[in-house]
């Protein structure tokens, strides 16, 4: 089974210290074979949802979810992500990074596949988060 990832970046492509729902837009990596390739890249018309009422709104959190599982997502990679990872957790594998880089991000999630694709067949309904610096950890969600 093949991966699809939705990398949280702003207006210029890049990664921003922001929660995965206030992105400007997802660039979408599918994967082929032992890489991360892009292949489209989608406006987060949901960054402003109700946030006049709560910022991290659970309506919001639940219509990015329903957006990205439309789009056939598995994983969703981010700087930072806020306190509707409980629910994200439930449909994705949650990565976060630190590089701002979409293509670096991309290589060095390409080394470590294997892992994440493991976490996704092993681990539905409670994936754990993957963290991404010089190495990689995974660590339960609270």
């Amino acid at each position: 089974m093949e991966l699809r990832f939705a990398f949280a970046v702003n207006n210029e492509g890049i990664f921003q210290k922001n929660h995965f729902g206030d992105a400007d837009k997802y660039l979408i990596f599918d994967q082929v074979s032992d890489k991360i390739v892009l292949s489209s890249e989608e406006i987060n018309k949901f960054k402003l949802l109700d946030e006049e009422h709560e910022h991290g709104s659970r309506k919001k959190g639940e219509a990015i979810v329903k957006f990205l599982k439309e789009k056939n997502v598995n994983v969703l990679v981010s700087t930072q992500f806020g306190k509707n990872i409980s629910i994200i957790n439930e449909h994705f594998v949650p990565v976060k990074v630190v590089l701002e880089q979409p293509e670096e991000i991309a290589d060095v999630i390409g080394k470590h596949l294997h892992w994440i694709k493991d976490e996704w067949e092993n681990g539905p309904g409670d994936f754990k988060l993957f963290t991404i610096k010089s190495g990689v950890m995974k660590s339960a969600i609270k």
